[in-house]
């Protein structure tokens, strides 16, 4: 769309235009969950249910480095965990199967829905811009995944391990429902993922001059409890999960920073070129 023409829009084109890309993101979301329905079984038995069982790749790496560090009775070497999963309600697993296929079809989308949301901005970015910002779909789509990797493989098995074996009395045996598992683990894994996307948020703030460099060191320390807040919600309420999480957290914060003194940077640049 030329420079021009977008000018020329009326807000009511600019709606009509928005709207089309939102079928097209939700059409694109709503075939990925197609695909992911039909392939349930995979989807269930090898990722959904991959860390209510004790060789999940994360309980193994835990066990050995318990082991190296002279832990042995430690919940991550035990053989199985002392709960089963249920279904509880008539329409349990069929809702499961539909809400898990639309959250997967969301995640295997999102990098299409990203182009559907900058196919919609960028028209209304000057040329440096759109030029500067060119990787922008691929990099928010890494570090949405990696958080998502990070959510399915640090942050869900920590929480399960932690509430399968919390105990108040031995009178009561645990029979989680098959809706509150998938929740825990869609949860953590889409909930990192969208953390993750700390420094691209940092980046369109500073852009805007919603942030600077020196307002992200000046409120360092109130940025550190809130991580910590942030880590209590999405983990299980022990310190070493919490600090587990708050690590690459803090590290993300900290990549901001030097974003953000990027973008100040070249924004200066840019400027004294047009005074001279």
């Amino acid at each position: 769309m030329a420079k021009k023409q977008l000018d020329e829009m009326s807000f009511l084109d600019h709606l009509e235009d928005l709207r089309w890309h939102l079928i097209r993101a939700t059409l694109g979301i709503l075939i990925a969950a197609v695909l992911a329905g039909i392939a349930y079984k995979f989807i269930f038995d090898v990722i959904i249910f991959a860390p209510t069982r004790m060789n999940f790749a994360t309980y193994e790496g835990l066990c050995r480095i318990s082991q190296f560090l002279g832990i042995n009775d430690t919940t991550f070497c035990a053989e199985e965990f002392p709960f089963v999963i249920q279904n509880r309600t008539v329409a349990g697993q069929f809702s499961a199967h539909i809400w898990t296929s639309i959250y997967a079809g969301f995640i295997i989308a999102f990098p299409y829905v990203l182009y559907q949301l900058w196919s919609f901005i960028s028209p209304g970015l000057k040329i440096d811009e759109r030029k500067n910002s060119r990787g922008f779909i691929f990099i928010a789509s890494l570090l949405f995944f990696t958080g998502v990797l990070f959510g399915y493989y640090i942050v869900t098995p920590l929480s399960i391990n932690f509430l399968a074996n919390y105990k108040i009395s031995d009178q009561i045996s645990n029979e989680f429902d098959v809706s509150s598992v998938i929740a825990i683990i869609r949860s953590s894994a889409i909930a990192s993922g969208f953390v993750f996307e700390l420094p691209i948020i940092i980046y369109f703030f500073t852009k805007i001059g919603l942030v600077t460099p020196q307002f992200l060191r000046k409120y360092r320390k109130y940025a550190l409890v809130i991580v910590l807040i942030l880590s209590a919600v999405i983990t299980p309420p022990d310190i070493a999960s919490q600090v587990i999480v708050a690590i690459p957290i803090l590290i993300l914060y900290q990549v901001s920073i030097y974003i953000s003194a990027i973008v100040i940077k070249n924004q200066k640049r840019k400027e004294s070129k047009a005074k001279s």
